[in-house]
């Protein structure tokens, strides 16, 4: 069966509804006022500038998800004032990982899917941390394909031309580093709306996009994919 792959923290997973409620968590354990999602959201932009940042050959080493998310915890807290251990609190932070919600539309939508396609998972994380979410049960386990896997960050092409080289017929992200990194390595993209995702203006746009993923059996059989 053709392969279809989902962005984890966009297209499956709620990311910043499950991570600002760790951050919240966070602020009040130290007494910061200051919200959970003000903190999710500079972490969030830190943590994808770090991955951006790494350098794609085969000498380079390698530095796991993990890092980077202790990498951009450390920079918010610096440019914040804020004091606190940023390696305890990304303990905490991914340690909160199980109870990051799936969009409403997943758990229906990716049983369906299955029936015509393996469903797997593209993605900047880490195997462990994959496993920890709510998404792994749901999808093929032999098609997560990670960063770690594939020795690649989004949205650098190298990612999505290994991708394609484990197989993957189709991408569905929703994200616009996301959407425009498959588009531009040539992977078919049907893209998923999601709450404050778009796509950038400036690059390709998508031919096929779905308001939730109940659209997608559809729009698959009818683009061959």
């Amino acid at each position: 069966m053709p392969l279809v792959t989902f962005d984890l923290f966009s297209a499956l997973i709620d990311s910043r509804t499950g991570g600002s409620a760790a951050f919240a968590g966070l602020a009040t354990t130290h007494g910061w006022d200051v919200a959970g999602t003000e903190l999710y959201d500079d972490w969030d932009a830190r943590n994808k500038a770090s991955q951006q940042d790494v350098p794609h050959d085969d000498d380079a080493p390698w530095v796991p998800f993990a890092e980077h998310c202790r990498r951009a915890l450390a920079a918010t807290y610096a440019a914040r004032g804020l004091v606190a251990d940023p390696a305890a609190d990304v303990e905490v932070l991914l340690g909160s990982l199980p109870r990051w919600p799936l969009w409403p539309d997943v758990e229906a939508a990716l049983p369906e899917v299955a029936r015509t396609h393996r469903v797997g998972v593209l993605s900047n994380v880490d195997d462990e941390l994959f496993r920890r979410t709510r998404a792994a049960a749901l999808v093929d386990e032999d098609a997560v394909l990670t960063s770690e896997r594939l020795r690649a960050y989004k949205p650098h092409p190298e990612l999505y031309l290994r991708a394609r080289g484990a197989g993957v017929d189709v991408h569905v992200p929703a994200s616009a580093r996301d959407t425009r990194g498959a588009l531009e390595a040539g992977l078919a993209v049907v893209r998923v709306r999601r709450p404050g995702h778009r796509v950038d203006p400036d690059g390709p746009q998508p031919e096929r996009e779905v308001a939730d993923l109940g659209q997608l059996p559809a729009v698959l059989l009818s683009a061959g994919g």
